[in-house]
């Protein structure tokens, strides 16, 4: 994208000045005068890459902070997730593609056919419950004997604490339904309380599809996945007792909670009664203890009002979410943009803005008076990241977001550091403050490839991903992006939860 538009300013400039024109374009003076022109001007000139640039830029700039987390608790959903090619497994089961249709939750192959070719189609990750149990193990076994069938540690809870455990000097605990080949696959370093081990394991199913792959006339934009599993253990969030009474024992610095999703789809009947106990639970957590709450995929519009108005939003001190799940937050609260049904292509960076100000405005901390914890926000999707914080209660966020994206674009390409010929840069290098007016027009610096802006006391802090071109395994990256965010986040002293 770059590359054209400053071909497309040097033609224009070459025509201009051969026919004696004295003005330009509007668009083109406007293009050119950016800050960043003259960097990506030599940057052509020296055959180096915007990639090579954000790359570099983020050895020499992520560092840790000065106060780091020596004990972690994650709790509370576990599995073991069972990865193959969600076309080449549907197939197997003798399924014909069709037209995609969203279900909340699936009760047949059918509904499961329908609902993955509905987010095949739009590239985008989603998770469902399946109804039907012994179906569901049908499916299961033939997806575990299917040829290139992989098996990994999955969970939200278990896949950020494998993250947290690639640190040395970290001792992490991790609670949920840990079942023997669960426990077999987790780091060494990982403390499992033996409340929380059980005999058998939870298995989830997670679909994969690459990017430009066809099934029928369904074509993949990108590369992402589809998960569905019948887990009760995790359905029921069974583990956050255990995983609270451990805490006085363990004694963390930083708590990180996943697994409200597993609820949604089971019914009002069933989540309203154990939200309420597990509101209970968390509440019994000091309140000096920062609580990170992980999001994933629902459909029930008045569980999420619940954990976001009454319930479990107000009681933590920071959110991870993806693009997805920010959209459903804002239409499911009637908060902004909630008239938009699904992103199209790159999330608007000034409607991701509006939505995640108006969570820590009406959810969050943002005035003092308010008696809510909630400061932080660590959003991804593909393209970029923002962190947004409340001024004075986080620190290192500049490399905390850096972090996150470095990360993402690691683990997608399955490698311990960038290599610049397998990423390309997809965010914008433009764009607003708010999709509102008042609003500020924003640019990107590549080489110090974080860029900052404020409303109110509230601040943003924009990265741009290196996406990976062919990834290998798109399962958990969001999880990874929000423990390293965690790792090199600081909580600062002066401000007690």
């Amino acid at each position: 994208m770059w590359r054209k538009a400053l071909v497309a300013a040097l033609l224009a400039l070459a025509v201009g000045y051969f026919y004696g024109s004295p003005e330009l374009p509007e668009q083109i003076l406007q293009y050119i005068s950016l800050p960043n022109f003259q960097t990506l001007s030599q940057n052509l000139n020296s055959q180096d890459s915007l990639e090579r640039v954000i790359s570099s830029a983020w050895e020499a700039l992520i560092t840790l902070p000065t106060r780091q987390w020596s004990r972690v608790a994650v709790g509370v959903n576990a599995c073991v997730d069972v990865v193959v090619s969600g076309v080449s497994l549907l197939q197997a089961l003798a399924v014909d593609p069709g037209i995609g249709q969203d279900h909340e939750v699936l009760h047949s192959k059918e509904d499961l056919k329908e609902a993955f070719i509905h987010y095949m189609g739009r590239g985008a990750a989603a998770e469902r419950f399946f109804s039907d149990r012994e179906a569901f193990q049908r499916i299961a076994r033939a997806a575990a004997e299917y040829p290139n069938a992989k098996f990994y540690v999955g969970g939200n809870a278990a896949l950020i604490a494998q993250k947290l455990a690639t640190y040395p000097d970290l001792m992490v605990l991790l609670c949920g339904p840990v079942g023997p080949k669960l426990h077999e696959m987790l780091d060494e370093q990982i403390i499992v309380p033996p409340d929380s081990l059980q005999e058998t394991d939870e298995f989830h199913l997670i679909l994969e599809y690459k990017a430009g792959e066809k099934w029928g006339s369904t074509q993949a934009p990108q590369a992402n996945r589809f998960i569905f599993s019948h887990d009760m253990s995790n359905g029921k969030m069974s583990s956050l007792e255990t995983f609270v009474a451990s805490l006085e024992e363990f004694q963390p610095e930083l708590v990180v909670l996943s697994g409200l999703h597993m609820m949604d789809g089971q019914g009002r009947e069933l989540w309203e009664e154990r939200l309420k106990e597990a509101v209970s639970a968390i509440s019994d957590i000091r309140r000096d203890i920062p609580i990170h709450l992980e999001l994933a995929s629902m459909t029930d519009k008045d569980y999420m009002n619940s954990i976001m108005q009454e319930q479990v939003m107000p009681i933590v001190s920071s959110i991870g979410l993806n693009e997805q799940e920010l959209l459903f937050l804002s239409q499911a609260g009637e908060g902004p943009h909630a008239e938009t049904v699904a992103w199209k292509g790159i999330p608007d960076v000034g409607r991701v803005s509006d939505i995640l100000l108006w969570i820590l405005e009406q959810h969050g901390r943002s005035e003092p008076s308010s008696e809510a914890d909630l400061t932080r926000i660590h959003f991804h999707t593909l393209a970029y990241h923002i962190l947004v914080t409340v001024d004075g209660y986080w620190g290192n966020q500049v490399a905390a977001v850096m972090a996150g994206a470095r990360v993402a674009s690691n683990q997608a390409c399955g490698l311990q550091s960038v290599d610049v010929s397998k990423v390309e840069l997809k965010a914008p290098l433009e764009f607003y403050s708010s999709h509102m007016e008042p609003r500020e027009q924003l640019s990107l610096n590549p080489a110090e490839p974080v860029t900052v802006w404020h409303r109110g006391n509230v601040t943003f802090y924009f990265t741009p991903v290196l996406v990976c071109k062919r990834p290998l395994r798109t399962v958990g990256l969001g999880d990874a992006i929000s423990a390293e965010g965690l790792l090199y986040s600081e909580l600062l002293p002066q401000q007690p939860f």
